[in-house]
């Protein structure tokens, strides 16, 4: 594992949250939504993680036919963007132009609250990177300052 491997790995974690705080935002946003182009009320999104490390058959080869006996580990990234697939809400309001014959209007399953939570465990998960790079730029530092 390289000097910078540390950094580079909580890189990939900053780049994760920042993408999960996008999606939040853009739940956020279209919390009210009920129309959207296709039709329907606006369905919440969720960021699916995925560890990003070189674990297939020919990375093992090349890792133990170079004499390197350790793997470089990429950190996470992005595996895709799901829809939350539970019902949508409905309320009630006659007067909404999108009503069905009821009076009752879909309304999207974004939660504020649930949106609120996640925002504040994405900020705390990107901090928490920030502070391991910091913390390993310190390291190499200090480790630079061996030498003087």
């Amino acid at each position: 594992m390289g000097i910078f491997n540390s950094i580079k790995i909580s890189s990939t974690g900053l780049t994760a949250e920042r993408t999960r705080m996008d999606i939040i935002s853009k739940n956020i946003a279209n919390a009210n939504t009920t129309r959207t182009s296709s039709g329907s009320p606006y369905r919440r999104q969720m960021v699916v993680f995925k560890e990003s490390d070189k674990t297939s058959f020919s990375d093992y080869l090349s890792m133990y036919s170079d004499g390197n006996n350790s793997l470089d580990m990429s950190g996470v990234k992005v595996s895709r963007i799901a829809e939350d697939q539970s019902p949508f809400k409905k309320v009630f309001d006659p007067g909404h132009p999108d009503a069905d014959e009821e009076g009752y209007v879909k309304m999207p399953n974004v939660d504020i609250v649930k949106e609120m939570v996640d925002m504040i465990s994405a900020t705390r998960a990107y901090e928490a990177n920030i502070t391991a790079i910091n913390s390993s730029k310190s390291m190499i530092m200090k480790a630079l300052g061996i030498g003087r």
